[in-house]
């Protein structure tokens, strides 16, 4: 997580660096440095540490059942095999369990909120209609859909929703390869493989434009659009650009959060 993430969420849960030193079991100056981009590691276990209490603090229990270790995160379970699952893994689940796939682990997914899909089915009309305007040929598709992103046999992921322009990409399964833009609607089981995981991996396997939204606050952070590599936080009433589309759309916020007030739903 980039500094810049770090204080995106330090802000959401306004703790202050006493307190996430407290949480985190990390002396204060080194979250001092942390904070102020000194941190020399940025792999380390205090890094990892203060990451997690951002991240809801979601703690990690180990269920041990043979060769496998199960461990739980929040409502998402992932299970690690001695060498790693596979796609014929993956395919031989059962139909009703959702789960990804991301470097030979095996992540289950909890259903999505009803505000998570309300927000997608906004968001995939917007970038739909502006699509069928321009005569483009980027095609929208929300989850479930399965991608491939690696285009090997230890990683399927499901994005919330994406815009694929390589049709070549598209077969009847799967996309196989990187879409251009990658959509997560963040939850409390989700932010750790939303905000870190997946991120990581969208990061390095060609995914042109990544945005990460926040339903609780309203927030979007937007990440490697063609114009910057620095990722941009856009707040519930701000119009965000879509960077692979050289800015010329911009997504209302304020619309689509506007409409979930609407819904009345706590």
């Amino acid at each position: 997580m980039d500094l810049s993430m770090l204080i995106y969420y330090k802000e959401q849960r306004g703790y202050s660096l006493e307190e996430i030193a407290d949480l985190a079991g990390v002396p204060l100056e080194t979250v001092r440095k942390i904070f102020s981009g000194e941190m020399e590691d940025p792999g380390s276990a205090a890094m990892e540490a203060v990451e997690n209490v951002l991240l809801s603090g979601e703690t990690l229990y180990p269920e041990t059942d043979g060769e496998n270790m199960m461990l739980r995160e929040s409502a998402a379970a992932y299970g690690v095999k001695k060498d790693g699952f596979t796609l014929e893994d993956y395919y031989a689940l059962p139909d009703e369990r959702r789960a990804e796939l991301l470097d030979g682990v095996l992540y289950d997914m909890a259903a999505p909120s009803t505000i998570h899909q309300f927000v997608i089915i906004r968001l995939a009309l917007a970038f739909e209609s502006y699509i069928s305007d321009k005569k483009g040929k980027c095609i929208v598709l929300p989850s479930p859909v399965d991608v491939q992103i690696d285009c090997d046999d230890r990683t399927m992921l499901q994005p919330d929703l994406l815009i694929l322009c390589d049709r070549s990409k598209l077969i009847r399964r799967c996309i196989m390869g990187a879409p251009d833009l990658v959509v997560e609607i963040m939850s409390p089981s989700s932010r750790q493989m939303d905000g870190k995981r997946k991120m990581a991996k969208y990061a390095t396997t060609g995914v042109r434009e990544y945005w990460l939204i926040d339903p609780d606050s309203g927030k979007t952070v937007v990440y490697w659009t063609d114009q910057t590599a620095v990722p941009a936080i856009y707040g519930p009433d701000d119009e965000v650009p879509v960077g692979i589309f050289g800015d010329e759309m911009k997504v209302s916020m304020k619309k689509i959060f506007d409409a979930v007030k609407e819904l009345g739903v706590e």
